[in-house]
């Protein structure tokens, strides 16, 4: 006789669920080591979803060590080259070229950074920093630079002026600006 009053579970229409598998049984001394994030059994359980690509203001774009490209780079955020890239840089952001890293092209950028080489002319950067063993090849135009000792630099340098205040200085006044 039982204790207990018995009622059917009423049963659902569709497929027949499969019965959970069994569990190993344990003898009462065995420990149990808890499960870390190196066991293999959690890595599809512990996974999170990609990140959202980051804005222009935080991101930053990396070209490694052991890669050699040609072509174009435009758009906005930071740029870090440490591998070889032929062609040209504009990008709102800083630019950096690590230690080691060959760029052959024009850059245009808000800060520039050379610690490698550049063969190629820097237009209208805010600021440039030549890092000791940095090499530029070409011509710099930045509103200030800074060149530690140990760099090299072959080429036209012009610092510290303001577009709008020399065109303002150059141009009497009554005259008209404009491309001949």
């Amino acid at each position: 006789m039982a204790l207990w009053k018995e009622t059917p579970t009423p049963v659902a229409a569709g497929p027949i669920a499969a019965p959970p598998p069994p569990t190993p049984e344990r003898s009462p001394v065995e420990r149990v080591e808890p499960r870390t994030a190196a066991d293999p059994s959690l890595a599809v359980a512990q996974r999170r979803p990609a990140a959202a690509p980051q804005r222009a203001e935080g991101g930053e774009s990396i070209i490694a060590a052991n890669l050699s490209i040609e072509g174009k780079i435009e758009g906005t955020g930071n740029v870090r080259i440490a591998g070889r890239f032929k062609g040209d840089v504009r990008i709102d952001g800083n630019f950096n070229i690590e230690p080691g890293a060959h760029l052959t092209g024009q850059v245009l950028a808000g800060i520039v950074i050379v610690g490698g080489e550049l063969q190629g002319n820097i237009e209208s950067a805010k600021r440039v920093d030549v890092l000791e063993g940095g090499i530029i090849v070409g011509d710099v135009k930045a509103g200030s630079i800074t060149v530690a000792a140990g760099s090299r630099m072959r080429g036209h340098v012009e610092f510290g002026w303001d577009e709008d205040k020399a065109l303002k200085i150059a141009v009497a006044p009554g005259l008209a600006v404009g491309k001949i």
